[in-house]
This record gives C-alpha cells, sequence and structure tokens, in this order.
C-alpha cells in the first residue's frame, strides 16, 4: 500500500521462516504487511506502510486526520454514509 494511507493491524502471526506478518486493514481493504522494522506492532495499532513493509506507528488521531485530508483532496472515495 502507497501513498501514505494509514492501516490499522488486524492480527498477527509468524511465518514457518520467521518472518513477522500481519493483517492491516487501510480504509477497507485488508493486506498482508510484513512487519520486520516495527516487531513490536499490536492488533489495534496504525502504520503507515511502504513497499509491504510497516515503516511508522502512529495514532488513531493521526491516522484519522490523515484518511480525512485524503478525502478532503480526493485521493480516497469519499466516508460510506448509513
Amino acid at each position: 500500500m502507497c501513498l501514505g494511507i494509514p492501516g490499522r493491524i488486524l492480527d498477527r502471526w509468524q511465518a514457518e521462516d520467521g518472518a513477522l506478518l500481519a493483517h492491516a486493514d487501510f480504509v477497507g481493504e485488508v493486506r498482508v504487511i510484513r512487519l520486520n522494522y516495527l516487531p513490536d506492532l499490536a492488533v489495534g495499532d496504525y502504520t503507515i506502510v511502504h513497499a509491504g513493509y510497516a515503516l511508522t506507528r502512529i495514532d488513531e488521531a493521526e491516522a484519522d486526520r490523515t484518511v480525512a485530508l485524503m478525502r478532503e483532496v480526493e485521493l480516497l472515495e469519499p466516508a460510506p454514509t448509513d
């Protein structure tokens, strides 16, 4: 996932080869990411990912602000309405 879209860790596991992996939700799109550089990320944490690797931890408020700004400048679809 690129463009700096925040992803929320949904679950994590260690692969047979020792790699630390996680499912991350990027505004509705779930991807497998690597936690090699941030092995202490936990379920519920937010991260910025580049080339499949979690590189930066961000807090929920920053993630929300980033997603809102990306929607405002039309980099992301508008939030769904209920």
